[in-house]
């Protein structure tokens, strides 16, 4: 993972390297950090993170911002997208950002 403090793309997959310019990144806790810096325009995730039950899943980060959208006032990345291929976990990953996007309105 990389910050060099400028505005960026962040790529949550521990497997899957996408082009580009993306930050990738293998965790929850990674994908959160770099979320905190305020500094993430674009942000793409997968649902299953690996075998390890403590790294969490990309609905995991999809919680933590709702969260934080909601109690905090915390501004959304403008364009979140979903490229798991878990069938089941995509429609719910997919109305959480729905979600989302309408508490950051109702926040302007």
């Amino acid at each position: 993972m990389r910050f060099d403090g400028e505005r960026m793309r962040v790529y949550l997959d521990d497997q899957r390297k996408p082009g580009g310019d993306w930050v990738v990144t293998q965790t929850v806790a990674e994908t959160i950090r770099l979320l905190e810096t305020g500094m993430v325009d674009e942000l793409s995730l997968d649902h299953d993170l690996g075998e390890d039950d403590t790294v969490g899943t990309g609905y995991d980060v999809l919680l933590w911002l709702e969260e934080q959208v909601v109690t905090n006032g915390f501004k959304p990345p403008a364009d979140i997208r979903v490229h798991s291929a878990n069938y089941a976990a995509r429609p719910r990953m997919e109305l959480a950002i729905a979600q989302i996007k309408r508490y950051a309105e109702r926040n302007r």
